[in-house]
């Protein structure tokens, strides 16, 4: 009978120890006590406090070769928690490589001004619909029109609400395909061969107006309890859109990039202490890395401010690419560019969450040491009633997201 030493290893990301969960930890009684916060926030910080420890249950294995030992605790799969996300991010990202058309990508972002805050903060659900229902709206109008393309236009939008210094930003990233599938179905470039799309000063002069209109009918159906602030037409709001991307291969990039972002990993939380919270973030002003240290407190309320409401869809598809004609609308572009669609290379013998698994580089089942073969030996029961999440079994993305 093999004789198992004595070595514990956690597969979660390795850290030194200063993560959100110890800020929440630390911090979360003395805020919550002064702001008495919503419950779908703070059962969101408790899963994210409770993420990969015993309190989530797990299970233990051992490599049948050298007998080495290593615990691996379930993950929270919470979308706004910097440990886990990985699998769920790569599963979207094969989705959308189905997706991708010969064609060019702009990236395209919407930002609204800062007068505006205290009413996204305050009523989140309507004002987040409201940018995504307006931004769509003018990307659309503007596809339609034949100055520009003249039909329709296909988008994604990925709402974020943060500024790498944790204030509260919240805009949309567009990623457009640079082009409009015409009423025949036949594709049609834009601009020279899809390397101009729109003039962004004009898409930021329509986006405003149609913004404040559509804030202005909801202020007048008295849906919202918060006054319009005033001077909205004082300043430009800010949409730009950056260079296409060069192919493909950079749109995925870009995917992976945006996509599954929290408002912070646990990499840039630096250190934290008994009053205070050091993190690094990157100054686009000047592309120049900064350190900043706040009260914990006030670090945890930043964070908080970026809590998504309960169920609210934060990725979204417009256009040829909405999930209502996604389907036929490709067909009908990829035939008329004479394209053949993109094709899931399924390896034989492998199953998709293993495929999933080995495009990230992960091998659950592989001991560090030797490369032999981990079973499981014992499973830890999961102590978090507020989660359906299954026992894990071997390959149970709960355990190496």
């Amino acid at each position: 009978m093999v004789a198992w030493k004595s070595c514990m290893e956690n597969l979660a990301v390795k850290s030194s120890g200063h993560e959100l969960a110890t800020v929440i930890d630390r911090f979360l009684p003395t805020l919550n006590a002064n702001r008495k916060y919503p419950i779908h926030t703070l059962r969101n910080l408790d899963a994210l406090a409770k993420c990969r420890t015993p309190y989530m249950g797990g299970h233990i294995e051992a490599c049948q070769e050298c007998a080495q030992v290593r615990t691996v605790h379930n993950s929270c799969r919470n979308r706004h928690c910097p440990k886990c996300g990985s699998i769920e991010k790569e599963k979207w990202i094969m989705k959308r490589e189905l997706d991708l058309l010969p064609a060019k990508y702009f990236h395209v972002v919407f930002t609204v001004p800062d007068k505006l805050n205290k009413l996204f903060m305050h009523h989140n659900r309507q004002m987040y619909n409201l940018l995504f229902a307006t931004a769509w709206d003018v990307m659309k109008d503007f596809g339609n029109d034949k100055k520009w393309i003249g039909g329709k236009l296909g988008m994604t939008a990925i709402l974020h609400t943060w500024g790498q210094n944790l204030q509260y930003h919240p805009h949309l990233h567009l990623i457009v395909p640079s082009g409009a599938l015409m009423p025949k179905g036949k594709w049609k470039h834009a601009r020279n061969r899809g390397k101009y799309l729109f003039k962004v000063e004009m898409l930021s002069s329509v986006f405003r107006s149609r913004f404040v209109k559509a804030l202005r009918l909801l202020g007048k159906e008295e849906k919202l309890s918060l006054p319009i602030p005033d001077g909205l037409f004082d300043d430009n709001w800010v949409v730009f859109a950056k260079r296409p991307f060069g192919g493909p291969k950079q749109v995925i990039n870009y995917l992976g990039r945006y996509t599954h972002r929290t408002a912070i990993s646990n990499d840039r939380i630096l250190k934290v202490d008994e009053q205070m919270v050091t993190f690094a973030w990157r100054n686009y002003r000047n592309n120049k890395k900064q350190v900043t240290s706040i009260k914990g407190e006030d670090f945890l309320r930043l964070f908080c401010q970026h809590i998504v409401p309960p169920k609210f869809t934060r990725i979204r598809h417009y256009g040829f690419l909405s999930s209502a004609c996604k389907k036929k609308a490709l067909a009908l572009i990829r035939a008329s560019l004479n394209a053949k669609p993109p094709l899931l290379e399924m390896p034989e013998g492998k199953t998709k969450q293993e495929l999933i698994l080995e495009r990230m580089g992960i091998k659950p089942s592989t001991c560090k040491c030797c490369g032999g073969l981990m079973v499981i030996v014992q499973v830890m029961p999961n102590q978090f009633r507020q989660t359906s999440r299954a026992p894990p079994g071997k390959l149970n993305s709960g355990n190496i997201n």
